[in-house]
């Protein structure tokens, strides 16, 4: 299998030896373990890579003492906690490590950051380096195997995403994704207490998939699915912090007519989105090309810089009397904004209501024949 450097690769190695944790989110088969496998690989033996989908190994760790870590590490110098949220305590348990045994490098990788971020946060304060790994970008498929080759790829990415099994198997794409959304998708939400309803995830999932890129209301939902408001505001969170779903919020300073209260719902991976809806039909033959391009410009942006130490807040734009403009960015008091269309022929218009609300916005149209300068900046 070709394995596809990763963005952040040199950043962990960076921060390897600081005398702090490195924590690594992402979604299930995002290629955390793969990465971590070929990050550490010229450690050698100095490496113990603990999974804490191991029962012996959960049973080991929960409750552990600075004594025990160190019979269990030994002469080891970096300790690589795998699945770690699946950890009873695990905050402590690297908190223990960090303090007691300094000249031991941790890296810990969790599919859930619900779970994981939790159980770390408190007792990780000021121990720790965050990063974030999602399925595949196009950075990294255009530095892998350069930009006309992922854009010639752009269909499929379009249609089946860029999870690194579905990248590395072209030609068994709807199997495997089949099996990522059916399996993978829901693992780590099912393992809650408070998750009474799998059927009701499938239900909320399809709803939003369905109303891909457009804005959605929990009141809608709630009655699409059979669930109360409340019900489905939490299991969207759920979603979100699991890595299925995200959301952009509705934009707004001052003006009295925009829309302020609303929200856009889209999916980590296309390819989960389409399987969700058992869709792969060709992009020429499809009624949801536009929803598919706004979420795959919005998702890589947002790929290429969700390990910024401060990334741009994101928006979309809306008026009472539908004025609306795709995706907008605000780093620094800085404001940019940008319409997205597939064909570059579509004759597009910033709306008159935006520029005149925020004339020092910086604005501009995202098309099949630029989209590479907006996804690699």
């Amino acid at each position: 299998m070709d394995y596809i450097p990763r963005k952040i690769e040199s950043e962990i190695n960076s921060r390897l030896c600081q005398g702090k944790a490195i924590i690594i989110y992402g979604p299930r088969q995002s290629g955390k373990t793969t990465m971590l496998r070929h990050l550490v690989r010229p450690h050698g033996d100095t490496v113990l890579w603990l999974n804490g989908d191991s029962p012996d190994i959960r049973s080991e760790i929960e409750n552990i003492t600075s004594t025990k870590w160190k019979a269990i590490i030994g002469r080891k110098r970096i300790v690589v906690i795998d699945e770690a949220q699946r950890i009873e305590g695990i905050g402590l348990a690297i908190k223990l490590l960090v303090d007691e045994l300094a000249d031991v490098q941790v890296l810990a990788s969790g599919s859930s950051s619900f779970d994981l971020a939790s159980r770390t946060a408190e007792p990780l304060t000021g121990r720790k380096f965050e990063f974030q790994l999602l399925p595949l970008s196009f950075f990294e498929m255009c530095a892998h195997h350069g930009l006309l080759e992922e854009k010639r790829s752009r269909e499929q990415r379009l249609l089946f995403g860029s999870y690194p099994d579905i990248v590395n198997h072209p030609g068994d794409e709807q199997p495997l994704l089949s099996s990522l959304a059916g399996s993978y998708l829901y693992k780590d939400l099912l393992m809650l207490d408070g998750i009474k309803k799998p059927s009701l995830l499938d239900k909320l999932v399809r709803a939003v998939a369905l109303q891909l890129g457009s804005e959605v209301r929990s009141a809608e939902l709630a009655t699409l699915t059979g669930a109360d408001n409340k019900t489905v505001d939490r299991y969207l969170d759920l979603l979100e912090k699991s890595f299925v779903l995200f959301a952009l919020p509705a934009f707004s300073r001052n003006a009295r007519n925009e829309i302020k209260k609303s929200r856009k719902i889209y999916f980590f991976d296309l390819g989960v989105r389409n399987a969700v809806l058992g869709n792969f039909t060709s992009i020429k033959a499809r009624t949801d090309t536009g929803a598919l391009w706004e979420n795959y410009l919005i998702l890589e942006r947002f790929k290429n810089h969700c390990n910024r130490p401060f990334p741009p807040r994101r928006f979309f734009w809306r008026t009472t009397e539908q004025s609306e403009i795709d995706y907008l960015e605000e780093e620094s008091d800085r404001l940019s904004a940008w319409e997205f269309k597939l064909n570059p022929a579509a004759k597009v218009k910033i709306p008159i209501a935006f520029t005149r609300a925020y004339p020092e916005a910086k604005t501009g149209v995202v098309t099949a024949d630029n989209y590479d300068d907006f996804l690699l900046t």
